[in-house]
């Protein structure tokens, strides 16, 4: 993913150019982790530029600063403003939107009250995120051995940097084993998420994904997916699911703003499937990506048009 750093960055307030968005070495969230962030797409429908469900993202990013006893200086009607002139000053038509609050430079030590609450929005193109085959084909993917964190260790509904130190570990060790992306377990052993997007499964024409108790980020994305299939009149479980319910399934595929919809080839080695996008995935694909084109009505209100 590379950078166009002619473009300018929303900060604290302000715009300013691309390389002068900086902070201090000795910031708190430098040393200790201490942000919040979101990832927001926009895409070039055929009535112009639209980001996706951008008020469920800022709606998710109050609730993780909230958590975090951070309080983001600005209201949500001002934050979602500057994410609209983020994109427009950029003169982007599709883009990835990356939001990020965090503790500034003020002290240093693990209380992190006394330490500024700095503000920021970047906006640049970026195309698909696991690679544009990998929608038809299908990815390979393996379960890590790095496991999500308990529920009372840290909060995984939060989008914070510091889980993702965790999501970290796992994409690293799937890269390395050959693999394009990680499935994790929950702390009891069963299927959580992947490193950065959640999964449902196919069985005999039933969608099944883990609930928000298995230690995962509640998905904007997932929760699409799930009004679509519900609409489609698709049977929707949100279930605990075992390790070896992966290599049962008929269909699996992850879903993520990055991500996007992307289907799973196969777990551990194990073809999933006939390995290739299945019938139900496909479906969903279409569907999802038809009202994220413009192609057909936005009967959910989804999205944020730009003018």
């Amino acid at each position: 993913m590379a950078f166009d750093e002619s473009g300018k960055i929303w900060f604290n307030g302000k715009f300013v150019d691309w390389k002068e968005a900086n902070i201090h070495v000795l910031s708190h969230v430098v040393h200790y982790g201490s942000s919040v962030f979101e990832g927001i797409r926009c895409y070039n429908t055929k009535q112009g530029p639209a980001i996706f469900r951008l008020k469920e993202h800022v709606d998710r990013l109050y609730n993780s600063a909230r958590i975090y006893r951070m309080d983001i200086p600005y209201s949500q009607e001002e934050f979602l403003k500057a994410i609209v002139d983020t994109v427009q000053i950029n003169r982007l038509k599709a883009c990835y939107i990356r939001p990020v609050v965090f503790r500034g430079y003020g002290e240093l030590g693990v209380y992190p009250l006394n330490c500024p609450v700095i503000s920021v929005i970047a906006a640049w193109a970026w195309g698909k995120y696991l690679g544009e085959e990998a929608l038809e084909l299908g990815v390979d993917v393996g379960v890590s051995s790095w496991r999500r964190m308990a529920p009372d260790t840290m909060p995984n509904l939060a989008k914070a940097g510091s889980n993702y130190m965790n999501s970290q570990l796992a994409k690293m060790e799937s890269l390395f084993n050959g693999y394009h992306e990680a499935i994790m377990l929950d702390y009891s052993g069963m299927v959580s998420e992947g490193s950065g997007e959640n999964i449902f499964l196919v069985k005999e024409g039933i969608l099944y994904t883990p609930p928000v108790s298995s230690s995962l980020l509640n998905g904007i994305t997932r929760d699409s997916i799930i009004t679509l299939a519900q609409d489609m009149d698709l049977d929707v479980v949100e279930q605990q699911i075992p390790r070896e319910m992966l290599y049962l399934a008929d269909e699996l595929f992850l879903t993520g703003t990055a991500a996007e919809v992307t289907p799973i080839r196969s777990v551990d080695q194990i073809i999933i499937g006939e390995g290739l996008r299945g019938e139900v995935t496909q479906k969903l694909q279409d569907s999802f990506f038809k009202i994220l084109e413009g192609k057909v009505e936005d009967r959910y209100g989804w999205l944020t048009y730009l003018k």
